[in-house]
C-alpha cells in the first residue's frame, strides 16, 4: 500500500486475537475513558470480542515473526514508562540539572536492584512494581531474641502467602550459597552467579559463561 505523502509502497498487516475475558471485564469496571478505548480498539465477530493492530513495515518476515518483533519492541518501552510512573522518574525535576541527575541515578539503581531481586523470586516473567511491590513487600515483621539470637518473623498479609513463601525461601537458600562462596570468588564470577540465578527461566549465551559482559566493579 501507498497511501498520500508516502515515499514508497509499504507491507500493511492486520492482526486480530480475542480478548481475554479477564481484561474485558477489568476495563469495562475501569474509566469512562477506558471503555470507549475498548470500544474503539475492538469489534465483535459473533460471540466473540477480537482487538485489532495495524503493522506498517518493509521488512519481508513471517507474519508471525513481525507481530513478536513489534511486542518485543512495545515491551522495551513499557520500562520507560514504569520508570516514570511507577517509580517517580517524572517527579522530582527541578532547574537545577545536577539534582535532578542525581535523583534519576537513585531511581535508576533502586529499580535495577528490585529488577534483580524480584526475578530472583518470580523467575518467568518481569514483575512491574506496581504488582511486586504488594506481592513481595506487603507483610508484617516481628523481631524476637532468645539466648543472644535474634529472629526475625515476616508473616505476609497477600492472598498468594504461600506462594510467597515458597519464592523467599527460595532466594534466601540462594543468597546464602552465594555468600557461602563469595570469598572464593572474584566479583565478576559472583555476578555471573547471580545473572545465571536471574535468566534461568530464559537460556541465553551470556548467562552460560560467553564473554558478553564485561562488570567493572568498584
Amino acid at each position: 500500500m501507498r497511501l498520500s505523502g508516502w515515499t514508497t509502497e509499504r507491507r500493511v498487516i492486520l492482526l486480530r486475537r480475542p480478548v481475554r475475558e479477564d481484561l474485558l471485564v477489568a476495563k469495562r469496571k475501569g474509566r469512562q475513558q477506558a471503555q470507549m478505548e475498548l470500544e474503539l480498539g475492538c469489534l465483535r465477530d459473533g460471540s466473540t470480542l477480537y482487538e485489532h493492530a495495524v503493522l506498517v513495515t518493509n521488512m519481508k518476515d513471517e507474519i508471525r515473526s513481525l507481530a513478536q518483533h513489534y511486542r518485543d519492541r512495545g515491551d522495551a518501552e513499557n520500562n520507560f514508562d514504569e520508570l516514570k510512573n511507577q517509580w517517580g522518574w517524572l517527579g522530582f525535576t527541578t532547574h537545577d540539572h545536577a539534582r535532578s541527575e542525581m535523583m534519576t541515578l537513585f531511581v535508576a539503581l533502586v529499580y535495577n536492584w528490585w529488577s534483580l531481586f524480584s526475578r530472583l523470586s518470580i523467575p518467568n516473567k518481569h514483575a512491574e512494581a506496581i504488582t511486586s511491590r504488594p506481592l513481595l513487600l506487603q507483610a508484617v515483621g516481628r523481631k524476637t531474641s532468645h539466648a543472644h539470637q535474634s529472629t526475625l518473623t515476616v508473616t505476609s498479609l497477600h492472598a498468594q502467602a504461600t506462594a510467597i513463601q515458597s519464592a523467599m525461601q527460595a532466594v534466601a537458600a540462594f543468597l546464602a550459597q552465594v555468600r557461602a562462596t563469595a570469598e572464593q570468588l572474584i566479583p565478576l564470577q559472583r555476578w555471573r552467579l547471580i545473572l545465571q540465578s536471574v535468566v534461568r527461566a530464559f537460556p541465553l549465551k551470556c548467562a552460560l559463561g560467553m564473554p558478553t559482559f564485561e562488570f567493572k566493579m568498584t
